[in-house]
């Protein structure tokens, strides 16, 4: 039966098509349950009435009440501002307006008393009110008892200009609440209500609009973090479940020759504590019967193409073809040539498969795979196109794998019968709090210990004016025989940013180091693939010293003897970008060099950013940082998951009621796993309600 919250927007009093067809376009409001979870973002405590003597520039807004008179319009042929006077016992403020003048003109009757408030300014040493909100003083709005709070709502100029400012939020979501607030269903049941001291649904979504006072708002806020959060987790463990119960996987009871020979005379290096302890944690996954679905989080340089590598032997030595999905024909082809060189002599053929990939390649390559000749794919997203079948797939590694979308992977896992096990890759460290909700249905690795060898990256930053010291020092490494990045955030100049640009900063450099005692290569995105395959090729080779580029070269190149990474206005990039570019080098046994450029003058966060930079190489420190810093949806490919759209929860604040509804939610699922106990009846049906039309809730009850 549909709720009362299903109803279209359109049919609310006081919306009707013109604003419902607004809402929907701005937020995505289309029916009465989304308008009731359209929050405000703060709150604007009237609590008190001021006196105007009493306004000082201390508090940023005031509740006046006084007269209103001696109305002036200001302008000769058109009027350009409309001012009033306020007045109390204690003195007077003029009040302001710039817009909706001949509304503001009649609005004032000299006689009544009405409710000013606003955020004051001081003009010639006297404070005004410029556009304040205006209220008939009565009885009723002027006995102010304890707290007076009111929501501020997120709006946009087109909602204003239809009348829905904040204010006019306020007033539909009132009109719904009258009617709609007998309808509120609870969704947990009273034992998690009296065990955590939650106040019921409906009171919440009250408090969270219209709070009596700051005791129920913050209890209000409690309660819908709370089911937010918990029924989030509830979803994510019942995916997992399913994943492990009733989604078969392929059985590689083997360890066999392939592996062992790769192991015994051909590892290029001993494996780490944690490189074994992941393959272990693989291995059982992969003789359990049940599909894998594992994450492997490691930073860059840690060793995760190895361990990926090993998995697929152990794939191939049960008889199965593997395959390895990147994100741009740049890395695909990195894996695609680091594969090779680990297998060096084994014999074990290796395909590549991009978009650049030529037809008759793409034809010995599709006959390879359906004759069971090619054990291992290297490949882009031409990976997943129908044409490309396998004969018996059972292993899948993606790297990067926040640049994919659902879909996209799901294609790959269809390429048989029983779907292949999957290890999904990230070298950004993800936040124990973003990979609990974003992740949270996969089981998780971490490879936290770096090769022996590695020197960790010294990370400097420089003023603009200390430009000439840097050219010393770039000078310098070049004689030792190094080789430098050079990485810019632009590929040719904004309007509106006034950046260094590649192209400008290519002819600097040209002009610093000039040829023919000195060689430069640049790469950027908008480059044809083999243009950017032969500059890379000659960096690779030694022949050029300097690589100019864009970020393309945040993952996937390999090159051990560039030892400085010089990042122009590094001010502009995120956290945990800056941590992938500064990975590009500290590969070989050399010392290696961060050098951060950036303007004299930075943002608050801006020099938050650098400073975590230099004084950190801590991968998930400094992914903590940016969750802070930015949030999770500037966090990179998050926001295509769909799971970060929280009404009020906050992932970078959260973490410790995230932590807590995942425990709260795993022991519920312990005890009842189909959640039929009596008790759980809420549970159950708050479950189908929001996941309708899932598969997931469909398939467990």
């Amino acid at each position: 039966m549909p709720s009362v919250f299903d109803t279209n927007i359109t049919y609310l009093k006081g919306v009707g098509p013109r604003k419902a067809e607004l809402l929907a376009k701005e937020f995505n409001i289309r029916t009465y349950g989304d308008l009731l979870y359209h929050f405000p973002f703060r709150y604007i405590d009237k609590s008190r009435i001021y006196k105007i003597s009493e306004v000082n520039s201390d508090k940023t807004y005031f509740l006046l009440k006084g007269k209103v008179s001696n109305m002036k319009a200001v302008g000769d042929k058109r009027t350009r501002y409309v001012s009033f006077l306020l007045t109390d016992d204690t003195g007077s403020m003029e009040l302001l307006w710039f817009r909706g003048l001949q509304w503001i003109k009649k609005r004032f009757d000299p006689q009544k008393e009405y409710l000013i408030f606003g955020k004051p300014s001081v003009f010639k040493n006297r404070f005004n009110m410029v556009h304040p909100e205006v209220e008939e003083a009565t009885p009723e709005n002027t006995m102010v008892t304890g707290n007076r709070l009111e929501g501020v709502y997120h709006t946009t100029e087109k909602l204003k200009t239809a009348g829905l400012g904040s204010r006019g939020f306020s007033r539909i979501i009132q009109t719904l609440l009258k009617e709609t607030v007998s309808s509120i269903q609870e969704n947990l049941p009273p034992y998690l209500q009296e065990k955590y001291q939650m106040i019921g649904h409906a009171e919440a979504l009250v408090n969270i609009h219209f709070p009596k006072n700051t005791t129920l708002l913050e209890k209000a806020v409690q309660r819908l973090k709370f089911e937010e959060l918990f029924f989030l987790q509830m979803e994510l463990l019942l995916q997992k479940k399913i994943q492990k119960e009733k989604t078969a996987g392929h059985v590689f009871k083997n360890v066999g020759e392939i592996f062992n020979t790769f192991y015994h005379q051909h590892l290029p290096f001993t494996l780490t504590g944690a490189q074994k302890r992941v393959i272990r944690e693989i291995r059982n996954d992969m003789k359990s019967g049940k599909q894998m679905n594992r994450l492997l989080q490691g930073d860059v340089g840690s060793g995760k193409t190895l361990v990926a590598l090993m998995s697929m032997l152990i794939a191939i030595d049960n008889g199965y073809q593997t395959a390895f999905m990147a994100p741009t024909e740049i890395l695909a082809t990195q894996h695609y040539n680091t594969l090779k060189k680990l297998l060096g002599k084994m014999n074990i053929p290796v395909g590549l498969l991009t978009g650049s990939t030529k037809a008759k390649q793409r034809k010995e390559i599709h006959q390879a795979l359906q004759n069971h000749e090619l054990p291992i794919l290297v490949g882009t997203h031409a990976l997943i196109e129908d044409t490309v079948k396998f004969s018996n797939l059972g292993f899948v590694v993606i790297d990067e794998q926040h640049r994919f979308g659902v879909a996209q992977r799901a294609k790959l896992w269809k390429k048989n019968t029983i779907p292949p096990h999957v290890l999904v890759m990230t070298a950004t460290p993800i936040p124990r709090t973003l990979a609990m909700t974003l992740y949270g249905n996969l089981d998780v690795s971490i490879i936290d210990e770096m090769p022996p060898g590695r020197k960790p990256v010294k990370t400097l930053h420089f003023f603009e004016s200390k430009r000439l010291r840097v050219i010393g020092f770039m000078r310098e490494q070049i004689k030792k025989g190094r080789q430098i990045y050079v990485v810019y955030p632009l590929i040719k100049e904004s309007e509106n940013l006034d950046l260094k640009n590649l192209i400008d900063g290519y002819e600097n450099i040209v002009r610093e180091f000039p040829e023919p005692e000195y060689h430069v290569s640049v790469v950027h995105g908008k480059m044809k693939a083999e243009d950017k395959e032969f500059e890379m090729q000659r960096f690779k080779k030694g022949e050029t010293h300097i690589m100019v580029s864009t970020t393309v070269i945040e993952v996937g190149v390999d090159v051990p003897n560039a030892s400085v990474m010089v990042i122009e206005n590094a001010e502009r990039f995120g956290l945990s970008q800056l941590h992938q570019l500064r990975g590009r080098v500290g590969r070989g046994a050399d010392q290696s060099w961060c050098i951060l450029m950036s303007g004299n003058k930075l943002s608050n966060e801006g020099r938050k950013r650098l400073e975590t930079m230099v004084r950190t190489n801590d991968g998930f420190e400094i992914a903590e940082a940016d969750l802070k810093l930015r949030g999770p949806g500037d966090i990179q490919g998050t926001r295509q998951s769909g799971m970060l759209d929280f009404h009020i929860a906050n992932l970078a604040k959260d973490g410790v009621l995230i932590a807590r509804t995942r425990k709260i939610a795993a022991a519920i699922l312990t005890e009842d796993p189909q959640l039929q106990k009596p008790e759980n009846f809420l549970l159950n049906r708050e479950m189908k309600k929001r996941f309708k039309g899932k598969t997931i809730w469909a398939r467990i009850s």
